[in-house]
């Protein structure tokens, strides 16, 4: 009886917490279909029905003279659900330009930290040499610092450089925050591969760097793939830094672009909200793809420090 109520204590703690988490989901892609400012309105239903009204002439269509049930308050009739959103998204705004822009930033960041982060944490796992303590040391403090405290100083210096307005400065921020974790997570995750296994390439006649690249980066894919996809994230939908960053609309990211929605007295709730939807379907895919990787990916590197 009692593991009974213990299993029900469960499921409903674990069901109270997934509909928190699925209804902004399911709020948001509601929002993205209705025609009316949902959150002016508190509306809580995802889907917004045609309002009723008198068709007087009998053709089937709302005329301008006719009178209609306003059941949300707007002023105006609703003609229900439909992609009006994102078809405006498309043809009326500079939403691929957004979606080009923040493609080319999140793919120069996620190969920079590829890159460096793998040939980094070799080096911290395999070679003894002054400074290395404390080197680990230095990037495991660098984590404790949100990335908005180091933005006045990465301002300064962007500025020095002739940077500012630029997207080299924008991957240069986002690259050198991402770093940090991936140094680290692939470090922990060559501390888990035998050495003995480069040793015995060696034997066989391959270099170092030969031993590295057909040995031991096949291996650590898991490591690798957590590395790209939070490189990726890291500046797929950040706006803080952007914000700051870019100034020349041409330049807008993602997340800019769906903030020049929001006006000072009115926000265009549709359009951000299609935005939103459209801006998470990459890293849904992204998620789902790599889904086989993550866990082996996570815990492995973090086994030893």
């Amino acid at each position: 009886m009692k593991y009974k109520i213990e299993t029900i204590m469960v499921f409903i703690f674990l069901l109270f917490f997934s509909f928190l988490t699925i209804y902004p989901i399911l709020n948001i892609l509601g929002v993205s279909l209705r025609n009316d400012n949902a959150f002016n309105t508190r509306s809580l239903s995802f889907i917004q029905f045609s309002e009723k009204y008198t068709d007087e002439n009998q053709n089937g269509l709302w005329d301008l003279n006719e009178d209609f049930i306003d059941s949300n308050k707007n002023g105006v009739w609703d003609s229900g659900s439909s992609i009006n959103s994102y078809i405006t998204l498309f043809k009326n705004t500079d939403f691929l330009l957004w979606t080009r822009n923040s493609i080319f930033v999140s793919l120069i960041v996620t190969l920079t930290g590829v890159v460096f982060a793998s040939t980094s944490g070799y080096a911290l796992s395999r070679f003894k040499f002054k400074g290395r303590e404390f080197g680990m040391t230095a990037i495991l403090t660098t984590q404790m610092f949100p990335a908005t405290m180091l933005l006045l100083p990465f301002f300064i210096l962007l500025s020095y450089l002739g940077l500012i307005n630029s997207y080299i400065g924008l991957i240069i921020i986002y690259s050198s925050t991402a770093l940090p974790f991936c140094i680290w997570q692939m470090k922990g995750y060559y501390d888990t591969i035998p050495p003995s296994l480069e040793e015995s390439a060696r034997i066989d006649g391959c270099s170092r760097f030969q031993a590295f690249y057909k040995i031991i980066l096949p291996l650590s894919t898991p490591a690798l793939v957590i590395t790209a996809l939070f490189s990726f994230m890291a500046s797929w939908s950040e706006y803080v830094v952007a914000a700051i960053i870019l100034q020349d609309p041409k330049l807008y990211t993602l997340p800019l672009g769906l903030k020049s929605f929001q006006a000072s007295l009115s926000t265009q709730w549709g359009l951000y909200a299609a935005g939103a939807v459209i801006v998470s379907i990459p890293v849904i895919i992204l998620f789902i793809s790599l889904s086989k990787y993550l866990v082996s990916g996570l815990t492995m590197g973090s086994v030893k420090g």
